[in-house]
């Protein structure tokens, strides 16, 4: 074990005795503590849209719609600190120095549920790449097994994960090592979501604690389907209004 997955381990152990409570207190302030990569975007817009998409009576086509506002709005807090780099402009007056992107973006949406945010981030970054992988949890195991890697050629990119819910961390820990394996150092990866739940944070940070995860709300314990102890129920069934 190196350094820093140590430092990360005796961290989450040192919180562990008080991290029930924590969670429950956390949610309330939108401040977890014990989770240091993790930030909870305390946004009254995401907090509306998040509260009617937890409504069952939400249909498909409003869901959507909805996944896609809130994506654009945690997207600018995701993107808010990426690296830049110094160019020359000539303006219609003079000319001038600015800022572009230094890095590339990739977008990976974790299929299904991931591609509901795809387009919002899009609408401010059209220029960002999409990459896709596919999971489906095993309902016998509750383990992700990858169906689909389609990466683009690694260079120097930031890669943006995307899924709406990091529920027992599998499928999150899947993909990011999946990008791991293909070449991309965590220090490009960035993970964005909708809600998290203890677990599945609690497993990511073990594993990863030095990448960001950003997401609308750290909601309670998982269940005993292995998700959200909320009634979000399989998120992808209902953005895609198929068979739940």
């Amino acid at each position: 074990m190196n350094i820093t997955k140590a430092l990360a381990r005796i961290t989450l152990i040192l919180g562990l005795a008080t991290s029930s409570i924590a969670s429950v207190v956390d949610n309330q302030k939108n401040e977890p503590v014990n989770y240091p990569n993790l930030h909870i975007i305390n946004h009254p817009l995401i907090k509306s849209k998040l509260t009617m998409m937890r409504d069952k009576r939400t249909s498909s086509q409003e869901l959507r719609r909805l996944l896609g506002e809130t994506a654009t709005l945690i997207g600018f807090e995701v993107t808010k600190n990426l690296p830049t780099k110094e160019i020359d402009v000539d303006t219609p007056v003079t000319k001038m120095k600015g800022q572009k992107l230094k890095n590339n973006i990739v977008l990976v949406p974790i299929l299904r549920a991931g591609l509901g945010m795809v387009d919002g981030i899009h609408k401010f970054m059209p220029e960002a790449d999409v990459a896709h992988i596919g999971m489906f949890k095993d309902h016998l195991t509750k383990k992700a097994v990858e169906y689909l890697s389609k990466l683009p050629e690694i260079k120097d990119q930031i890669f943006i994960i995307i899924d709406p819910e990091i529920s027992s961390g599998n499928s999150a820990i899947s993909t990011i090592d999946r990008l791991t394996k293909s070449g991309v150092s965590t220090e490009k990866i960035l993970f964005m979501s909708l809600v998290v739940l203890p677990e599945g944070i609690e497993k990511l940070y073990l594993k990863y604690p030095t990448i960001p995860i950003y997401a609308a709300s750290l909601d309670g314990k998982i269940n005993e389907q292995a998700s959200n102890s909320r009634g979000l129920g399989d998120f992808g069934d209902k953005l895609f209004g198929t068979k739940q």
